[in-house]
């Protein structure tokens, strides 16, 4: 309920912001037709809707004819009202938008230092605009504890690749996908083009291996490495991508680790990858929460944020 005085008699009117925008639209184009069609409103509908103005202000607004639509006196003092109302309605509602996402307050969000370089800094420096007062607190790791520190409740986001099964009441996002890459030292050469093409129990018997305490990459290592019979020889076994790298690097063995983990190190120069047959599945990186926090202010902020 409106109560109007802008140069004219007080009127009690019961109108929303709806009817003023159509009201204002055809106040412009001082033409029906085009102003149902920018509106989506059906010639009939628009009329409706002025002729209620009119009976409710008690005046015309609109002289009409079959050739042409113009304001009536009145109809221009209105339109001067209405415009008022209108910014004014805007303005309040782009004020209560902006209270609403002025949320603080701290997030722990847990990765592994390749997801630092790879997705943080897209990730963060758009979430921070948004939300300014919203402090991040950075935990880096094994990218393969992702879900387990979201489970235990040690964090409320993390980056890491989503397993064959996820468990239950942890919900995920995927951001990106990457290969999983056999990789040896630039020097010395580790396998020759027989070991690549025709991987065999054999073959394989005494190739050094460094390989992942456990994880995605490791489970789909090993799966590989039962379909071809193979009983690896490993030399290690590490915690972090990062890890297998540098011991790759060094000459100690053949490892397994994502693409995206070699676009990010520094010793990719040192490395050499294998195109070895069947390739190993590849695997989506996202991000993890509980289900039950998406609701809480702070985890929904982000997590719809990269949707």
């Amino acid at each position: 309920m409106i109560y109007l005085q802008h140069n004219m008699p007080i009127y009690e009117i019961h109108m929303n912001s709806h009817s003023l925008i159509l009201f204002l639209s055809l106040a412009d184009n001082l033409h029906f037709g085009k102003t149902s069609r920018e509106h989506h409103v059906s010639p009939s509908a628009l009329s409706r809707s002025i002729k209620q103005l009119e009976d409710e202000l008690g005046t015309q607004l609109f002289l009409r004819d079959n050739r042409s639509v113009r304001l009536t006196r009145e109809g221009q003092q209105f339109r001067e009202y209405a415009t008022e109302v209108i910014s004014g309605w805007q303005t309040m509602r782009q004020s209560f938008k902006q209270d609403q996402l002025i949320l603080q307050g701290e997030l722990s969000l847990y990765c592994s230092v390749t997801a630092s370089y790879s997705f943080l800094y897209d990730i963060l420096s758009s979430f921070r605009q948004e939300y300014p007062r919203i402090e991040m607190k950075l935990h880096t790791g094994d990218a393969a504890k992702a879900v387990e520190r979201i489970q235990e409740g040690l964090e409320d986001i993390a980056i890491g690749a989503r397993p064959d099964s996820l468990p239950t009441g942890v919900a995920f996002q995927p951001i990106a996908r990457s290969a999983l890459r056999f990789i040896g030292p630039q020097s010395p050469q580790l396998l020759t083009e027989e070991q690549v093409k025709h991987p065999s129990a054999a073959s394989w018997r005494d190739v050094p291996m460094i390989l992942s305490e456990e994880g995605l990459a490791r489970t789909r290592t090993d799966r590989w490495l039962k379909n071809h019979s193979i009983k690896p020889r490993i030399y290690a076994q590490v915690s972090g991508n990062e890890a297998i790298v540098s011991m790759v690097s060094l000459g100690f063995g053949i490892g397994v680790v994502p693409q995206i983990v070699l676009d990010n190190s520094p010793l990719s120069a040192r490395i050499r990858t294998y195109d070895i047959q069947p390739p190993l599945t590849a695997y989506d990186i996202g991000l993890f929460a509980l289900e039950k926090h998406l609701k809480e202010p702070l985890i929904n902020a982000f997590w719809n944020r990269q949707h």
